[in-house]
């Protein structure tokens, strides 16, 4: 297996943007196709992989219709797509909402700050062909369903985000299934959710986990790392100020912020100590910050999650170093927002009700739900 570059997909006609993107995009050994005809971008996005489409909005009918092209094309329906916005438009968040792009970049595009905001981008498009990238091997595999019955089967191949089987689990078996299997040489038994998510002529399944602990996950990232070592590695995380904190969530300043509906490690460091939560980004203001709620529905997450914030309040003063390291994009097909936070929560409520609003009203709004000071109402919402 060996590792190829990033390529990235253009829609642009305007000189001076394109040649700014092919700058940044050179630096961060990202490739890329040109188009400046919509038809000739919606003509290669139905036949060639990209990790990310580009698309200039200074025709907001003709960007519509590639990006929507890029979500219907198998192949690339989960590149990550960046959109390019007039700066009129930057008040204006629900331009970038309707037209579906994940980033959304501001012109005029200055090669800095692109490169910048690129950074993310590139994180998440290695993590998605990271998490995607699947490794040829044969492992038994027991499937158990709900209601008590078993099958035996055998991988044709492993991910990070799930397996290939042979052969396919019957129809029955739709829905949330446990999936155990031990990874070979390491001996670490891997039991979690899955899911059946493609099924083929050739009697194969796919199946996608949709419960795997962060240590299994860490086992598993390990061992496809022994087994695949040509895989991309993760770009470093990125560093972030936490401005606001309660029980159920955080809102993080950061130039770069991931879009909304990534999951992320947001790892803590106060001394000697580091702590680690997952969590799923709500709210993404564009080279401002980002608002992210807390997992919380399993045992080790709610465990993870009080180990963090108990680090973070018994600093007494210590500026916490915090990092955010990308997972990849949900699909956004099955929101758990309620059981992020099991008792009401002011902050996550106005992640929940607000996050439509352009950048400067939700920071407007940010800063009338903390009452008098910053610190009293971090302490008061983590008293709750």
């Amino acid at each position: 297996m060996s590792s190829m570059k990033l390529q990235a997909l253009i829609f642009c006609s305007d000189e001076k943007i394109l040649r700014v993107l092919r700058r940044v995009l050179s630096d961060l050994e990202i490739v890329f196709d040109h188009c400046s005809e919509s038809d000739a971008a919606i003509h290669k996005l139905t036949r060639q992989r990209y990790e990310a489409i580009i698309v200039d909005c200074v025709n907001p009918q003709a960007a519509s219709q590639v990006l929507r092209s890029a979500r219907t094309a198998p192949c690339n329906k989960r590149a990550v797509t960046i959109a390019i916005l007039d700066s009129q438009q930057k008040n204006t968040k629900n331009a970038s909402i309707d037209l579906g792009a994940h980033f959304v970049l501001y012109q005029p595009i200055v090669s800095e700050r692109a490169k910048t905001s690129f950074r993310a981008v590139r994180a998440l498009m290695k993590r998605e062909r990271r998490r995607n990238t699947r490794v040829p091997v044969e492992i038994p595999v027991v499937l158990a369903a709900k209601d008590g019955s078993q099958q035996r089967i055998v991988t044709s191949d492993l991910s990070e985000g799930g397996l290939a089987v042979r052969p396919a689990p019957p129809a029955k078996s739709a829905g949330p299934t446990t999936v155990t299997f031990t990874l070979p040489g390491s001996g670490y038994k891997i039991e979690c959710l899955g899911e059946v998510a493609w099924t083929n002529s050739t009697q194969q399944a796919g199946i996608r986990f949709v419960d795997i602990s962060a240590e299994a996950s860490a086992q598993l990232k390990s061992w496809l790392d022994s087994y695949a070592p040509d895989l991309d590695k993760d770009d470093p995380p990125v560093t972030c100020k936490l401005t606001d904190l309660s029980p159920g969530g955080a809102y993080l300043e950061t130039a770069a912020p991931f879009p909304a509906h990534t999951k992320v490690i947001l790892s803590a460091t106060v001394g000697a100590n580091q702590v680690r939560v997952e969590a799923m980004v709500r709210v993404a203001n564009p080279e401002i910050g980002m608002g992210l709620a807390f997992l919380q529905e399993t045992p080790a997450q709610r465990d993870q999650l009080n180990k963090f914030i108990q680090t973070l309040v018994s600093s007494e003063g210590a500026l916490p170093e915090i990092l955010v390291q990308p997972e990849g994009l949900d699909t956004g097909d099955k929101e758990k927002l309620a059981s992020e936070a099991p008792t009401r929560d002011p902050l996550l409520d106005l992640f929940r009700q607000k996050a439509a609003l352009d950048s400067q009203t939700f920071l407007a709004e940010l800063r009338k739900q903390r009452g008098p000071s910053p610190e009293a109402s971090e302490t008061a919402a983590l008293s709750q």
